[in-house]
């Protein structure tokens, strides 16, 4: 009895401390846990470096590179996007003046649309006249653009924390290597027994394989899509195509990008071109995801298409963009449970 009781005193002081360690680390959570993805990608890049002879044992060496790799990959497309943005900003505030003074004026292609008339009265009456005085206009000065701008710095200085909390735990992790691979297979054989290890690999396949179901797929229909905008001659078509595939990583979001391509395609009278973007645009989307991105992420987590679905888009409901990853992993655990329940 004593025993027994010591054991459970033992569990719960391990429990607490787990917990209030945890708790002291919240802040740094997310971090951490997009640091242990990205690790989870490309732990089969880092055992096909170490082994090569010639890096055998540079373990420091390796870290530092593919935590370099991860930074650039991640900060110079950024950069590069800012940087255009800045060259447009001129044009931007030029136009955005002129709105102001003169208003927007109308497509003559909208008075071709369905309920034209309609749209054309609305049009005159809200758009297309000196938007200086209008309501909207008034709300953009003052008190509204402070508490915007504070709110946007706050949010990138604590994405860029993050950012390098990320990397430096990235590095860790790599640096570890093969040894936090080996003690993690081990505590969980030891807490679990042999099917908690074989949970956890699965676990590992089910973010590995999310990551290159959203991401190998994203880049994909990104490159298709920015080819169609240059065709169709829709301008910045390499920027636009690596928002598309920005957007596509995430489901049924590119459909917003190249559907607005189209649109001001429609606007310029490039009807055809147009529709011919639209289309092109929903066959990629469709084949990618019914058919190529559940392929990929259903091979690796041996997942039902549906509990992929779900699993995807209740994680990033509830966990935002991180939760892509860790829903189908959560997923994975359910069905292993519910497979050795029946079985």
């Amino acid at each position: 009895m004593r025993r027994k009781t010591q054991q459970v005193a033992t569990f719960a002081l391990y429990a607490a401390l787990v917990l209030l360690a945890l708790w002291i680390i919240r802040d740094f959570l997310p971090a951490v846990a997009w640091a242990v993805v990205i690790a989870i990608a490309l732990w089969p890049v880092l055992r096909k470096i170490e082994s090569r002879r010639w890096l055998k044992g540079r373990t420091t060496i390796i870290a530092v590179f593919l935590t370099l790799a991860i930074a650039v990959l991640i900060v110079l497309p950024v950069a590069l996007g800012i940087g255009q943005a800045s060259h447009e900003a001129h044009d931007m505030l030029g136009w955005f003046k002129s709105i102001q003074e003169n208003g927007i004026p109308m497509p003559d292609i909208v008075q071709r649309l369905p309920f034209g008339a309609q749209i054309t009265e609305w049009w005159h009456a809200n758009l297309d006249q000196p938007l200086r005085q209008s309501p909207a206009m008034k709300s953009l000065h003052g008190a509204t653009v402070m508490t915007l701008g504070r709110h946007f710095g706050a949010r990138a200085v604590h994405g860029l924390m993050v950012f390098g909390f990320m990397l430096v735990t990235l590095f860790v992790i790599f640096q570890a290597g093969p040894r936090l691979s080996g003690s993690l297979q081990k505590g969980a054989q030891r807490a679990f027994g042999r099917n908690g290890a074989q949970l956890l690999e699965r676990m590992v396949n089910a973010v590995r394989g999310t990551v290159a179901g959203l991401v190998v797929v994203g880049i994909g229909e990104g490159a298709l899509l920015g080819f169609a905008y240059l065709v169709a001659g829709v301008p910045h078509a390499a920027l636009l195509g690596f928002v598309t595939a920005i957007a596509a990583m995430l489901p049924f979001c590119a459909p917003i990008v190249f559907c607005a391509a189209a649109l001001w395609l429609l606007v310029q009278g490039s009807a055809a071109w147009a529709i011919g973007l639209a289309v092109f645009g929903f066959v990629v989307v469709f084949i990618a995801e019914h058919f190529v991105r559940p392929v990929i992420i259903g091979n690796s987590t041996r997942l039902p298409f549906l509990l992929v679905l779900f699993g995807i888009l209740g994680g990033a409901e509830t966990f935002g963009l991180l939760g892509l990853f860790i829903g189908p992993a959560l997923m994975t655990v359910l069905m292993v449970l519910w497979t050795d329940w029946i079985g």
